[in-house]
């Protein structure tokens, strides 16, 4: 009920000072002798300060006001009060989380994302800190917004200000099971794996500058691949076996995954490299699906072709979307995460495509981006705290703290 000259008259008491225990209590109790009933609460403590904020109703509103200040006196608390009628102003249609992390997260930048939602016409109810470290993020409950015009306004204030934004529709999609489908070369991964096998085979340069290219949707994948695959032919299969001791983990991986199957998401890798690598470190990683090409083989050594149907831009979302029915969940809850043209497609067929790290052909595409080395830092724009991290991995019973969100320390080989 928003509020109107019939409505029943209420009493908005705001507390603010130094934190300690007891407070909310104390305010309760010496307004329970009144008779009020709560019509809204929230706090908020920020370092040792304190903000405590009541929307009361069913009592006198003198009598409310002079218990409020009789007990913020006696805590040593600013009080104030405020008369009305009715509940709190019903928040709009429209509704929408928007969430800004960085290393560091700039006051300029921050500004830059509450201006643009003011602009837009929206109106931010609610605000709370998701996480302190490696990076800062902020969450902003918003109401009023175009949901996906409010995206494209603040992906230009991400560019600008270099500050990471994402933002999702609030209500039930954001709630309960998603699927989170990630490419794995320069995004699961540091390397590139076909750089890595061709650095065996004397043809690193050649590879790499053809890779780049594909990167940056310059070259079809496809045909990219395979001219890459045929300058490694000869070469004997257990040099898979020394590639795969080279792989090295993004920084967070384990943690991403980790939390993200503790929490009872259903976690994906999907690659325009090879089973050969990315099977066992999806195997290590208790990871639900992979796909992923496959090299000819022929007397023990790599015929320079690839085997079957390649995994190419189409097939990466292709297989999103069957990951996604067979778990029985929506596209709108899917995640998506990955760094290249490659990966455009799966990126757009998600509920939230998530550019990680990425060249700006797919920033400027993607629903958000990251652009810090921590690839968990992706777990704070599914609306996941730094807490919620650590709880999931107690309740695990994991014997020593986790490495969570620490970045550096989850730099790993596999």
């Amino acid at each position: 009920m928003g509020v109107t000259g019939t409505a029943p008259p209420t009493l908005r008491v705001t507390l603010s000072g130094e934190d300690r225990p007891g407070v909310t209590y104390a305010v309760l109790a010496a307004v329970a002798d009144a008779g009020a009933h709560v019509l809204d609460l929230e706090q908020m403590v920020v370092r040792d300060h304190l903000t405590l904020s009541v929307l009361l109703g069913g009592a006198d509103p003198d009598r409310l006001t002079s218990l409020a200040h009789m007990v913020g006196h006696r805590l040593g608390m600013r009080t104030r009060t405020r008369a009305g009628r009715g509940d709190s102003n019903t928040r709009r249609d429209g509704r929408a989380h928007v969430v800004a992390l960085g290393q560091p997260l700039t006051a300029r930048g921050l500004a830059a994302v509450t201006a643009r939602i003011a602009a837009h016409g929206a109106n931010i109810d609610r605000i709370r800190r998701l996480s302190s470290y490696p990076v800062t993020t902020i969450e902003l409950d918003v109401s009023g917004a175009d949901v996906p015009r409010l995206r494209t306004e603040l992906a230009a204030v991400a560019a600008a200000e270099r500050v990471d934004i994402a933002v999702a529709p609030a209500g039930l999609a954001r709630i309960g099971s998603r699927l989170v489908v990630m490419d794995v070369d320069s995004t699961f991964i540091q390397q590139e794996v076909i750089e890595l096998i061709a650095a065996h085979a004397g043809c690193q340069a050649q590879v790499a500058a053809v890779t780049e290219r594909a990167m940056r949707g310059e070259l079809d994948f496809a045909e990219s691949l395979r001219a890459r695959v045929a300058l490694l032919e000869g070469l004997d299969i257990s040099v898979l076996d020394e590639v795969r001791g080279e792989i090295v983990l993004t920084p967070g991986a384990r943690t991403l995954v980790r939390t993200l199957k503790r929490l009872g998401d259903t976690v994906a890798l999907v690659s325009g490299g090879f089973l050969e690598i990315v099977g066992p470190v999806a195997a290590e990683l208790d990871i639900d699906h992979v796909l992923a090409n496959r090299l000819e083989v022929a007397d023990g050594r790599l015929t320079g072709r690839v085997d079957g149907p390649i995994v190419d831009r189409a097939g990466k979302a292709a297989a999103l979307r069957r990951f996604a029915a067979e778990a029985g969940l929506p596209l709108s809850r899917t995640v998506a995460i990955g760094d290249g043209a490659n990966d455009l497609d799966m990126l757009a067929a998600a509920g939230l495509g998530i550019a990680f790290n990425a060249k700006p052909l797919v920033r400027e595409r993607a629903d958000a981006s990251v652009n810090v080395p921590y690839l968990d830092a992706v777990l704070f724009l599914l609306g996941i705290t730094r807490e919620d991290v650590e709880d999931a991995d107690a309740e695990a019973g994991s014997p020593t703290p986790a490495p969570a969100l620490t970045g550096a320390s989850e730099t790993t080989r596999v």
